[in-house]
C-alpha cells in the first residue's frame, strides 16, 4: 500500500491510553440548533470563532488526541491568526474531517436511511490532505422501529462504510467509520443490541470484502442503550450489554473504538464510558470517545459568544475532557464533577 507509513503514523497519533477524539465537525444547519440555544446567530465569523475557542484550550491535547473538523473549518484561521487545523497539531491533536454529505431516505426500503457522498471522494480527499487534514469520518445512521432497520438498509449502509473507508485508505487518511444505532424511540436495551449487533456484523463484513485494513482504522459505534423514550439504564448495564456486542463483531485487529454520545447528556456519557473501561479486561482494543455535544455543551453554555466568556468556555471543556480521559482509565468517579 501505498500509504501504509502514513497510516500508521496517524494511528500512532491518536490511538493512545487516556486520549480521545473531540467531534466539531457539525453541519450547518446543526450547529445553527446548538447556536440557537444560547442565542448567537451562526454566522461563519461566530463558527470560526468557537472553533478557534476549541483548539486554543491550553492543555486540551493532554486529553485529545483528534480533533474532526467541518469543511469550511479546515481553511479558517484561530483568533492568533493561524490555521485551526495547524494550531491543533501544535498540541499533538491530530487534525481530521467529516467527509459524508448527509444522511436521505433509501430508495424503495421505508424508514431506512442512507448517507451520500461517494460521488468524487477521493478527488476531494487528496484536497483535504493539503489542507492539513490525516483523516476522515463518515456516519450512517440507523432508526428502530417494528419494521426498520431493514437487512437489505443494513447491508446498504455497510457497503457505503466499507467503499468510503477503502478510499480512504488509498488516499492516505486514516477512516473512521461510524454506523449509529439511534437510541431515538422506545425500543428496549435487548432490541437496541441485536440491531448493533446486525448492523456491526454486516458493516466488518462490508469492510473485509473491500480490502479495508482492519489496523489502520477505526470504529465510531454507539453504545447499547435502552430507547431514550422508555428509560435511562445503568452504567453497568449499558457497559455489560455493550461489551457484549462489541466481542461478537468487532475484530481484535481494530486499535480503537472511540464511542459517539448519541443523545446522553455529558456526565451521562463520561459515566458509560468509565464502566465499559471498568468492566473490560485487558480489551484488544482501546475503548475511548469520539464526544461532540458531550465535550462541547458545557464550555458552549459558558461562552454564548461572549469574548469575556472564552477562558470560562475553554476550562469547562478542559474539565469536561479531563473527566473522559479519567473514564478512559476507569478512574472516573461520579463526584469529581463538582470539583
Amino acid at each position: 500500500m501505498q500509504y501504509l507509513t502514513e497510516l500508521e503514523a496517524t494511528i500512532n497519533d491518536m490511538v493512545q491510553k487516556g486520549r480521545g477524539i473531540l467531534a466539531a465537525d457539525e453541519s450547518a444547519p446543526t450547529i445553527a440548533k446548538r447556536f440557537l440555544s444560547i442565542d448567537v446567530e451562526s454566522t461563519e465569523e461566530t463558527r470560526r470563532a468557537w472553533r478557534s475557542l476549541l483548539v486554543n484550550t491550553e492543555g486540551l491535547g493532554e486529553y485529545i488526541s483528534g480533533l474532526i473538523l467541518f469543511e469550511e473549518t479546515l481553511t479558517q484561521t484561530t483568533d492568533k491568526n493561524t490555521g485551526i487545523a495547524e494550531t491543533a497539531w501544535q498540541q499533538k491533536i491530530v487534525p481530521g474531517i467529516k467527509v459524508d454529505k448527509g444522511k436521505i431516505p433509501l430508495a424503495l426500503s421505508p424508514g431506512d436511511l442512507i448517507t451520500q457522498g461517494l460521488d468524487g471522494l477521493a478527488e476531494r480527499l487528496k484536497i483535504y490532505k493539503n489542507q492539513g487534514a490525516r483523516f476522515a469520518k463518515w456516519r450512517e445512521v440507523y432508526a428502530i422501529n417494528k419494521h426498520v432497520p431493514s437487512q437489505s438498509g443494513i447491508e446498504a449502509n455497510a457497503e457505503m462504510l466499507a467503499r468510503y473507508a477503502a478510499v480512504c485508505q488509498q488516499e492516505g487518511l486514516v477512516p473512521i467509520v461510524e454506523p449509529e444505532v439511534l437510541m431515538d424511540g422506545g425500543h428496549s436495551i435487548e432490541r437496541h443490541a441485536e440491531v448493533t449487533e446486525a448492523v456491526q456484523i454486516a458493516v466488518f463484513n462490508a469492510l473485509h470484502r473491500h480490502h479495508v485494513i482492519p489496523e489502520l482504522m477505526i470504529l465510531k459505534p454507539n453504545m447499547v442503550l435502552p430507547g431514550k423514550d422508555t428509560r435511562r439504564a445503568q452504567a453497568d448495564e449499558v457497559a455489560a450489554a455493550t461489551l457484549k456486542v462489541l466481542r461478537r463483531t468487532v475484530p481484535a485487529a481494530v486499535p480503537s473504538i472511540n464511542f459517539l454520545s448519541g443523545g446522553q447528556n455529558p456526565q451521562e456519557a463520561t459515566q458509560n464510558l468509565n464502566a465499559l473501561n471498568q468492566q473490560a479486561i485487558n480489551p484488544p482494543w482501546q475503548l475511548s470517545i469520539s464526544y461532540g455535544r458531550a465535550l462541547q455543551q458545557p464550555a458552549l453554555q459558558a461562552w454564548r459568544g461572549k469574548t469575556q466568556n472564552v477562558l470560562a468556555a475553554q476550562q469547562a471543556l478542559l474539565k469536561r475532557a479531563k473527566l473522559n480521559h479519567l473514564a478512559m482509565l476507569g478512574e472516573y468517579q461520579s463526584g469529581m464533577e463538582n470539583n
